[in-house]
């Protein structure tokens, strides 16, 4: 088995030692830095905005993984793509009109996300799987770091697994919230291909070590 990318996630990082942190993330294993922007109205929440997503690219030997937790996403794909980010996802509960908000965003020259709230059926994105790169499965519902795993969510990426292969669809499958060692074998297991992980690597006692651990999660030793 391949192993799985690796995605810390930046909302769980020390804001007061953000370079130690990024530093830190630069020398492990991880495959990219999930940035999470809120807009307090599509989730309860405010994160982080375009000087922050500039600062971390600058610093950060990661591609970054962005997820957009906002309404109209349309009108700010360009200043995300122009800030660094290598994937961009969008809701798929935010987007009246997917098919051409995905489109733009490969025209900007990043990967095409969607994510899906735990309520959102896989169904609804037969229209659009061939624009989509990545689909980020939301494991706790969207807006706080450190939520606890929704155990429907393995059965649900099973079946998001069966249905992209029964549309000859190669988009990966990225998994988002409660995501630990606990979990992330039978993630993988189900046809996860990305795993976030904020809380569970950066407050280990070595958050290198725990992404190292997240990365190897696939092997019959670490279940």
């Amino acid at each position: 088995m391949i192993k799985p990318l690796i995605a810390p996630s930046l909302l769980a990082a020390d804001f007061a030692n953000l370079q130690r942190d990024l530093d830190l993330i630069n020398r492990s294993e991880a495959d990219y830095l999930h940035f999470d922007v809120m807009d307090g109205v599509f989730v309860p929440n405010i994160s982080f905005g375009f000087p922050l997503l500039k600062a971390v690219h600058e610093h950060c030997q990661k591609p970054l993984d962005v997820h957009l937790m906002i309404t109209d996403p349309d009108r700010y794909l360009e200043a995300f793509a122009e800030g660094g980010a290598s994937i961009i996802h969008v809701h798929y509960e935010a987007c009246p009109h997917l098919h051409r908000t995905l489109s733009r965003i490969r025209e900007l020259g990043c990967q095409a996300g969607v994510a899906l709230n735990p309520h959102t059926p896989v169904a609804g994105l037969i229209d659009v799987l061939e624009q989509i790169d990545v689909i980020l499965i939301m494991s706790v519902n969207p807006g706080f770091g450190g939520q606890a795993f929704i155990p429907h969510t393995i059965q649900k990426i099973a079946g998001l697994k069966q249905f992209l292969l029964a549309n000859q669809c190669s988009a990966l499958i990225e998994v988002d919230g409660g995501v630990s060692l606990s979990n992330a074998q039978s993630l993988l297991n189900a046809g996860a291909d990305m795993l976030v992980a904020g809380s569970s690597v950066f407050n280990a006692p070595d958050p290198s070590v725990a992404i190292t651990q997240l990365k190897n999660s696939h092997l019959p030793s670490l279940a």
